[in-house]
């Protein structure tokens, strides 16, 4: 981050109360103190052993195991001991989780190796999470952090899971509310109750009523819905890596598309994943949910339906009041930086606040400590610190985490979420400012190593899907009946690609159905392991079903309820799509080169193999966003204007 302009240090709420002569000795109250902007660690605060713990039921409108009560959610409760003793009111720091109890024992995903649109076999059975009724608290997570330096600390759970009643819902409506009703209770609009089912009320006065929520993941989704109801009260929303819509993260384009290391991973798998509530309750839960809502998820076709808008987070971004800092790793192909992307360029076009934080690795990855701090003290406790004036957009370059990177890769999974990131470089726009869009023509032998260049040329070449082959083997294959690959020269200097690449194919299949996947890579291609699921060599990648051609016209958000339709074998279809968002330094000394293969075996389904797929180059072109634009790629090599 750029320097912070200094701050006077600030007892914003500290008092020193002078007595009358002979009366006892003046009081000191414990207050938050900000330095340089941020909230400081205060002694008082700091004795964990003096916090005021306390478990509560927060009651909703809802009712997602039809029993003719309202859903309450189980929320915990770390705060200061001098909000009982002092009446200090603090804002909240808040984390809501389907995790916190626990999750499946086994794994059953849905078998990926059939032929498209044909019904899966059926699943197996996943051995759920065990059930912990006497738990109470709910979480470590956030205290250490934050009581100290004078925020209360609220955990929830979401429904159905742990003690909250109901049942998961994965998305929709109770999902996006539950945490509503949380906020309202710390605002004094919704009732709180000392037990699940009890009618004593439990009060929030020690609440200013100004919350902040962040999280990572599911955790991180969480706060982004919660800012979607437009609730009163929620300030400040930092959601890391969140999904932001089940389609984009099970399908794409058309296409059934798992999340990477995740194959056949479905909306019913992650239900079975976190249902830790009441086992009294699972039956009536799976009837419900799994038997009749998610019977609409659709596994013979990757095609968009109401089931899938209930569950995106899109189109409720214009009730957003909270400021959002969006945090995504560019090489996360678990939940993919499209997810980010969209709510931010969504919210910039509302004219709504917003910063993106753009880091090189995979899934997960805080935006700097310090960045956080300043978020929630401008936020929740109306420190002016700049927050407001900062960039709109942060991005740690590709070579400032090489070394990062490189550890992470010896690290086991959990220990690289705690790896700290070199500090961002502030970003003006993203994409970045100066950037063009360059249209790339395929042209020469795409079963070997073919040629990009600005003019189309007339030829027509074939693949043969082959799933046994990995999309990594294919890229490091110097020739491949299996795919197309097409490549710059060699550059003598390094490009910057700032942005989202766009892929229109024209395209015919010798069968009713296909897989279609589009790799922007770096030649020589390097297949060690990067992010999650990812490798270096792959700059970004995309996904598609042919059969959804007539809503593939224009690339951007894909949300048509056109259906697919099965192709006339041998008839050539034209479509348009985007790959995953990027942002990245391309080096000297590489080739940026574009694969073209059918199924993909880390994320597609598996058919048998041998569908043709015969690209028609004349009507096939890549719009790549390189800062500097055709100027920035001919002076780093790229000389080929014509085919």
């Amino acid at each position: 981050m750029h320097p912070i302009a200094p701050v006077a240090r600030i007892a914003f709420v500290a008092s020193l109360i002078a007595a009358p002569i002979g009366a006892q000795a003046p009081t000191t109250r414990a207050a938050p103190v900000f330095e340089n902007g941020m909230a400081q660690v205060v002694p008082a605060f700091a004795d964990s052993s003096q916090w005021i713990r306390h478990n509560l039921w927060v009651e909703t409108d809802f009712d997602t195991d039809r029993d003719g009560r309202s859903d309450r959610v189980h929320v915990a409760v770390t705060r200061p001991r001098q909000t009982d003793t002092e009446g200090l009111r603090v804002p909240v720091i808040y984390g809501s989780s389907p995790y916190f109890a626990g999750v499946a024992r086994t794994f059953a995903f849905w078998d990926i190796r059939h032929d498209l649109g044909a019904d899966p076999p059926r699943r197996g059975v996943m051995l759920g999470p065990e059930y912990q009724p006497e738990r109470t608290r709910i979480s470590n997570a956030l205290v250490n952090q934050w009581v100290p330096r004078g925020f209360a600390v609220v955990h929830s759970e979401a429904s159905g899971t742990g003690r909250s009643l109901g049942c998961p819902t994965i998305g929709d409506y109770p999902e996006r509310m539950a945490m509503k009703f949380v906020i309202d209770w710390l605002n004094g609009r919704a009732r709180g109750y000392t037990t699940a089912t009890g009618s004593q009320e439990v009060r929030a006065p020690w609440s200013t009523g100004k919350v902040g929520m962040i999280g990572t993941s599911y955790e991180g989704t969480l706060p982004l819905a919660a800012a979607t109801t437009g609730v009163e009260g929620l300030e400040v929303v930092i959601p890391v890596a969140p999904n932001t819509s089940y389609y984009h993260y099970y399908r794409s384009n058309g296409l059934v598309r798992s999340p990477g290391g995740y194959p056949g991973e479905d909306v019913d798998v992650l239900y079975d994943f976190v249902a830790s509530g009441d086992p009294a309750k699972r039956a009536v839960c799976d009837s419900i949910w799994k038997g009749e809502v998610f019977s609409a998820m659709d596994r013979r076709t990757g095609d968009y339906s109401g089931f899938w808008a209930s569950r995106d987070l899109l189109p409720h971004v214009k009730d957003i009041r909270a400021a959002v800092l969006l945090a995504h790793g560019l090489n996360d192909w678990n939940v993919m930086p499209s997810h980010s992307v969209r709510i931010y360029e969504e919210m910039r076009r509302l004219g709504k606040p917003v910063s993106l934080y753009l880091h090189q690795g995979g899934h997960g990855g805080d935006p700097p400590f310090e960045m956080q701090n300043r978020w929630f003290t401008h936020y929740l406790y109306g420190v002016e610190n700049g927050v407001r004036n900062d960039a709109p957009v942060w991005v740690v370059s590709s070579t400032s985490s090489d070394s990062v990177l490189a550890l992470a890769r010896s690290l086991p999974p959990a220990e690289r979420r705690r790896l700290r990131m070199p500090a961002p470089t502030p970003q003006a726009s993203y994409p970045a400012p100066r950037t063009e869009m360059v249209t790339l023509h395929p042209t020469g032998d795409g079963n070997g190593i073919g040629s990009l260049a600005t003019a189309p040329a007339r030829k027509v070449e074939a693949l043969a899907d082959n799933p046994a082959q990995s999309a990594h083997a294919l890229a490091s294959a110097t020739s491949s009946p299996n795919r197309l690959l097409y490549a710059t020269a060699t550059l003598t200097d390094s490009i910057r690609i700032s942005g989202t690449v766009r892929v229109t194919l024209r395209v015919a299949v010798d069968r009713p159905a296909a897989n279609l996947g589009v790799y922007l890579v770096t030649l020589p291609y390097d297949s060690s392991t990067i992010g999650s699921e990812g490798r270096a060599g792959i700059v970004t990648r995309g996904w598609a079903d042919i059969q959804n051609h007539a809503a593939l016209t224009r690339g951007g958000n894909y949300a048509s309820m056109t259906k697919g339709e099965p192709l006339v074998p041998g008839r050539y279809y034209d479509l348009t799509f985007d790959l995953e968002p990027d942002e990245q330094v391309i080096p000297a000394g590489k080739q940026l080169g574009v694969m073209i293969l059918s199924s993909d075996p880390e994320f597609t389904l598996v058919p048998p193999a041998g569908a043709k797929l015969t690209v028609d180059a004349a009507r096939t072109s890549i719009a790549v966003p390189v800062v500097g634009g055709l100027e920035s790629l001919t002076r780093a090599g790229f000389m080929r204007q014509v085919p």
